[in-house]
């Protein structure tokens, strides 16, 4: 898994690839500073995941990752951080990120989560899970419908949409639908392309929203 690095802290970064290449299901492609530079070095080396400081000089984590998602698409952020702020969390969120982690978090568990983050799932710590939760709970009950120029879904897309907004993995979808996971990967593609969503856990605020 090709990862890119990026907080303004030097010592922290070593650390980090450290831990990432540990097990050897990882490796360190680039690193950055701040978020001007994690741009950059993510539009050069292609990541598949990216480990994101939310708090950086200039250029902060969150709105780099905004533009990663838009410059490199295919890749899954990480964001990082000492604060549990509610704020940061949803707008990690709303910039495209993949997963949202605290950075007192033991080695292995960044290393799993990169792993996992690589295979479709959402990261979100335990205790802000309630948090977000809530928050779809409030956005369920302000249903915005489905405007007439927005693409209709297959019948299979919406299944795994579904199955998306309960938090399951990829490899969960394909056995509870009978599929292969690069199918399921394929439909959560096209469902976030078509509805113009970065990342699965927009997916699931969207279906909770759709009421589906």
């Amino acid at each position: 898994i090709r990862v890119v690095i990026a907080d303004d802290h030097d010592l922290y970064r070593r650390g980090m690839q450290v831990v990432v290449e540990l097990d050897g299901t990882a490796r360190v492609v680039g690193e950055a500073s701040n978020g001007v530079d994690a741009v950059e070095v993510c539009g050069r080396v292609q990541p598949e995941v990216v480990l994101m400081d939310v708090r950086m000089p200039g250029v902060g984590g969150i709105e780099a990752c905004r533009q990663i998602r838009e410059t490199v698409p295919s890749a899954r952020i990480l964001m990082l951080t000492m604060s549990d702020d509610e704020s940061d969390l949803f707008e990690a969120i709303k910039a495209g990120a993949s997963g949202y982690l605290l950075k007192d978090l033991p080695g292995e568990e960044v290393a799993s989560a990169i792993r996992r983050v690589h295979d479709g799932q959402a990261i979100i710590p335990p205790g802000m899970a309630a948090t977000l939760l809530a928050e779809f709970t409030r956005l369920s009950q302000e249903p915005q419908p489905v405007t007439g120029s927005a693409p209709l879904l297959t019948d299979r897309e919406v299944e795994v949409l579904r199955l998306v907004a309960r938090g399951m993995a990829n490899r969960e979808i394909a056995d509870q639908l009978v599929i292969s996971e690069n199918t399921v990967k394929n439909h959560v593609r096209n469902i976030l392309e078509k509805l113009h969503l970065h990342s699965r856990v927009e997916a699931a605020v969207y279906a909770h929203r759709q009421h589906l």
